[in-house]
């Protein structure tokens, strides 16, 4: 039994799902690829090899470990790439949301079914069929859960587009205790430095009050000026379009002050030492290559 708990993005971690990339199926075809940053890393050939994957992610599960937090991992599919947990299921508060996620991910939630074995079927919330929403674009904030969405017309129009406009409506109605702000995103099935994947691409809260973004990755001005305020512009670490395309925003919180960071992020692990969190740094560049980092790869389950 899990007593799910989960009201920010970083409360003192105590239980986690991180993915995984055994048997994750190798190099796909270009017509299997869905966002356009592993497009780009197949047609250079650099796509991430398997057993580079497994090193970056066991290095991260070994700092996980290493402040006594429970990590489970998914039940390993053979052939099917299950390093982005986060996006077909995610915690709000007491309960868990099993997302609808496009079709090519869809046995991805097979792996996590003997997660749920043994929860109390009033803690499992499945979203219907006109719902589209993945766990990237929900970001949970004490009262308030932060959703990044495409309108109908966008979402019609870009495969990378994961969450539409139904899921706004589908957290209000599960979370009417939480103030649901919706924020649309930019999107490109072409250029990744031109594609806010998922709201976490381009925003994130971390401890202290503080918070990560990348403005250009918002449709509205006006959604932007909404989290300088909401923050306050001092408590924000702005990251560029260079940054965002390498999954800046992407970081994890193990608690208020420890987060965990790639190392390649020489800047921005010294602006977060500089305002006093300890940063723990991993090696996750070939993850990154699949246009997912660190929040992407877990599912927390449990902070208190």
């Amino acid at each position: 039994m899990i007593d799910f708990n989960i009201h920010n993005e970083m409360g003192s971690l105590k239980k986690v799902v991180v993915g995984s990339a055994y048997d994750f199926g190798g190099v796909p075809e270009l017509d299997e690829c869905y966002d356009p940053k592993s497009i780009q890393h197949v047609i250079e050939g650099t796509f991430p090899k398997e057993e580079c994957l497994i090193h970056e992610m066991n290095g991260f599960v070994e700092i996980l470990e290493k402040y006594n937090i429970d990590v489970l991992r998914p039940t390993n599919i053979r052939g099917l790439n299950q390093i982005f947990v986060r996006d077909i299921a995610f915690v709000v508060n007491n309960k868990i949301v099993i997302s609808n996620i496009i079709s090519n991910r869809e046995k991805e939630i097979q792996a996590l079914e003997i997660l749920f074995k043994g929860i109390d079927s009033k803690q499992i919330i499945r979203a219907p069929k006109e719902v589209r929403i993945e766990g990237g674009d929900v970001l949970i904030a004490e009262e308030y859960i932060f959703v990044g969405y495409s309108r109908l017309n966008d979402f019609e129009r870009y495969t990378v587009a994961r969450t539409n406009e139904h899921a706004i409506s589908f957290l209000q109605i599960n979370f009417p205790n939480n103030i649901v702000k919706a924020f649309e995103l930019n999107k490109s099935d072409d250029n990744p430095k031109e594609n806010a994947l998922h709201l976490d691409c381009c925003f994130q809260p971390i401890g202290k009050g503080m918070a990560i973004l990348y403005p250009e990755g918002f449709k509205n001005k006006e959604d932007v000026d909404f989290l300088i305020n909401h923050y306050g512009s001092n408590n924000i670490i702005y990251i560029t379009r260079q940054e965002m395309y390498n999954m800046n925003a992407n970081l994890f919180s193990i608690s208020d002050n420890i987060i965990v960071s790639e190392k390649d992020f020489v800047r921005l692990n010294r602006l977060l030492r500089d305002k006093g969190f300890v940063v723990e740094e991993v090696k996750y560049s070939e993850v990154a290559k699949m246009e997912g980092l660190f929040r992407c790869s877990t599912m927390p389950l449990i902070r208190t």
